[in-house]
């Protein structure tokens, strides 16, 4: 009978030869050292900035009312040129982080406009209006988040496509003053008198309009873009209603020392409908501007 002490030796020794010979099993039972399993690292995604000056030829249609007195106004895009009373600054930039943006828009302008006649309030006459003074402050700050995105496979119209949702708040402030040629009938009450007119002056007015609304972004091959953007505001918070509208084309001019510089052409329309106070104390502003619009934007 064989010794069993032998036979245990022999069965041990078998077995270290077989872990010898095939390391792959002695891994498998959790004899060699643990396998390292190296963290991805997740890509982040950095902030752009991009700067736009821009030229805006605004148009002014519509009508204002100043201490009761209300006058038409009717100007021309390009007739601004003519009108400004000042220096005008007209400025948007954006800030993107993947899909959400922020932005800011200012629009400063001062006019002196032609107007037709002042209609006062309780008269049947009427006032001669030699020219109303606007000087308009518009500052409009949100955020902008894509909430959609696309490829158009059609040979019309190629290119990606993206929609984003825009919110945010556009803050008005203006000064406007008819100037009334000064006549035996003008009743000049509430009225300022300088020289050979009478002023009706509304002095600093200004509101916030809460907006909401959505930009189509169809980039066409890289670097030329089609911009669609339309928001409505106001909502009686501030005034009665606002709305803005603005089609543009942007195309890349240089790339000079990492940046980028893009050309941008396009057409605007904003418009607002704000009042408050009653007869002698009223104050309107009902008016829509229009008009063509050029700027360069600057990426960073």
């Amino acid at each position: 009978m064989p010794d069993p002490k032998l036979c245990l030796a022999l069965v041990v020794g078998a077995l270290l030869l077989s872990g010898a010979s095939n390391p792959a099993s002695s891994a498998d039972l959790g004899s060699g050292p643990p396998r390292r399993i190296e963290e991805q690292a997740v890509p982040t995604t950095p902030w752009t900035l991009s700067f736009t000056p821009y030229g805006w030829l605004a148009g002014l249609n519509g009508s204002t009312t100043v201490k009761g007195r209300t006058t038409d106004i009717d100007v021309g895009a390009f007739r601004v040129l003519e009108d400004l009373d000042g220096v005008p600054w007209m400025s948007y930039a954006e800030a993107r982080k993947g899909p959400l943006a922020l932005y800011n828009d200012i629009f400063y302008a001062p006019l002196r406009v032609d107007a037709s006649g002042a209609r006062s309030f309780g008269r049947v006459a009427l006032d001669a209006t030699l020219n109303v003074d606007i000087e308009q402050l518009v500052v409009e700050v949100g955020a902008a988040y894509e909430i959609a995105k696309w490829r158009s496979g059609t040979s019309f119209l190629p290119g990606d496509t993206a929609v984003d949702l825009l919110a945010g708040a556009r803050y008005w402030r203006q000064d406007v003053a008819i100037n009334l040629a000064l006549s035996a009938t003008l009743d000049v009450g509430g009225l300022a008198l300088t020289r050979d007119r009478a002023i009706a002056r509304a002095g600093d007015v200004d509101w916030v309009d809460p907006l909401v609304g959505l930009r189509i972004r169809h980039q066409l091959a890289p670097g030329h873009e089609l911009l669609l953007r339309g928001d409505v505001g106001g909502f009686d918070v501030g005034s009665q209603f606002s709305w803005n509208v603005l089609v543009a084309y942007s195309f890349q001019i240089a790339v000079d020392h990492g940046l980028t510089y893009s050309g941008i052409l396009g057409y605007r329309a904003l418009a607002v409908d704000f009042e408050k106070g009653s007869g002698p104390t009223r104050y309107e502003y009902d008016v829509t501007q229009h008009g063509p619009l050029l700027g360069l934007t600057v990426h960073f």
